[in-house]
């Protein structure tokens, strides 16, 4: 019998094992510190504090966590579907512009909890647009969701290149990008949190989003977990065959699955666009769309995990650029490679140590 198809308890699927993976990258990632002249220990804790060690950091961390879990929970709900969604990194670039036209019309007149919904709906319209066309192109005509999606970001990002340079861009300046919202567009910074424990945010831009987020973590799991749309999307996802025969309509299923994956990675733009530069500017996504691929497999596709994932990213986002500053001959370059090893680690190799795990598993426990 394959130890793939061995069953394990939650515990060692969704906390041991990613555990093992996530110090593995870890030893592997000082062992190219070592290598380089510097202390692995000490450029850890460096990466710690920065990151956690004071208010400012902990608001920095938070923020790119926010982006990390909107564009994480829209790759966990195409996957739970059998769709592999590419493409959150261009539907989010495309969501920026709902969040801007919504801020742009409202941030004269109404206040920012009143933009906020707008925007909101806005941002995950344009994401579920964008996702429309590989949805249809997959369900009608069997294109591979991968491709298309990939495609799409490319076709995205020369699209809003375009819109700013040509058609928002604010009279008479170079830089393409929107004017900058009032604020009755901004949605403001959550320093009353970190303050609750007696941090100061300074000019981190952790903001309201970071709450949204949240929600939508929760919505993901009664949507996946508790409703009969939830169950055809699983059921899809494991056997097409079966939910062919159960009646499941797969074009159905494909098209408004990659809707609400859209939808989630669009909502991202809310993030950096309405809440931390309060304009829309070129390449604000910054690659988060590809690194939610990486926080959805960890996190094991599901929001709780995505959450604890996405905090971890966040850590090495803010800790890395902390320690490349502390630390001079660990480049930014250096980060990336870390943050390589720990992708590597927890989703190419995510199943490496299972067949030790099962082994010891069987010897232990069942005798």
């Amino acid at each position: 019998m394959s130890t793939a198809s061995v069953p394990l308890p939650n515990w060692i699927n969704y906390a041991l094992l990613p555990l093992i993976n996530l110090t593995l990258a870890f030893l592997v990632s000082g062992l190219v510190v070592w290598i380089i002249g510097e202390n692995p220990w000490e450029a850890l804790k460096l990466m710690l504090q920065g990151a956690l060690g004071r208010g400012e950091g902990i608001g920095f961390t938070l923020f790119y966590a926010t982006n990390f879990i909107f564009t994480g929970l829209s790759v966990a709900v195409a996957y739970h579907a059998g769709l592999f969604n590419i493409g959150s990194e261009g539907q989010a670039y495309v969501g920026g512009l709902g969040a801007a036209l919504a801020a742009l019309a409202l941030d004269h007149y109404v206040p920012w909890y009143v933009t906020m919904p707008f925007a909101i709906i806005g941002a995950a319209l344009f994401g579920a647009a964008w996702a429309l066309i590989p949805a249809l192109l997959q369900a009608k005509r069997g294109s591979h969701i991968v491709i298309t999606t990939i495609m799409f970001n490319f076709i995205g990002a020369a699209l809003m290149v375009y819109l700013l340079v040509n058609v928002f861009i604010v009279p008479g300046k170079m830089a393409p990008e929107t004017r900058t919202f009032l604020e009755g567009g901004q949605l403001p910074k959550l320093d009353w949190l970190i303050a609750m424990f007696g941090g100061k945010l300074g000019p981190a831009p952790f903001n309201v989003s970071f709450l949204i987020a949240l929600a939508m973590c929760f919505v993901v799991w009664v949507l996946i977990w508790r409703t009969k749309l939830g169950f055809e999307m699983r059921t899809m996802g494991l056997s097409r065959s079966a939910a062919d025969y159960a009646g499941i309509s797969y074009t159905k299923i494909v098209v408004i699955t990659m809707l609400i994956s859209g939808g989630l990675a669009g909502m991202m733009a809310l993030n950096p666009v309405l809440g931390a530069s309060a304009r829309l500017q070129v390449e604000f996504v910054g690659g988060a769309g590809f690194v939610g691929i990486a926080v959805s497999l960890m996190g094991r596709n599901h929001p709780l995990g995505i959450i604890i994932a996405a905090i971890l990213f966040g850590v090495l986002y803010q800790g890395g650029a902390e320690l490349s500053f502390d630390m001079p001959n660990i480049t930014r370059d250096m980060i990336v490679v870390i943050q390589g090893l720990v992708i590597l680690f927890a989703g190419a190799l995510e199943f490496m140590c299972r067949p030790m795990i099962v082994r010891a598993y069987q010897t232990f426990v069942k005798g």
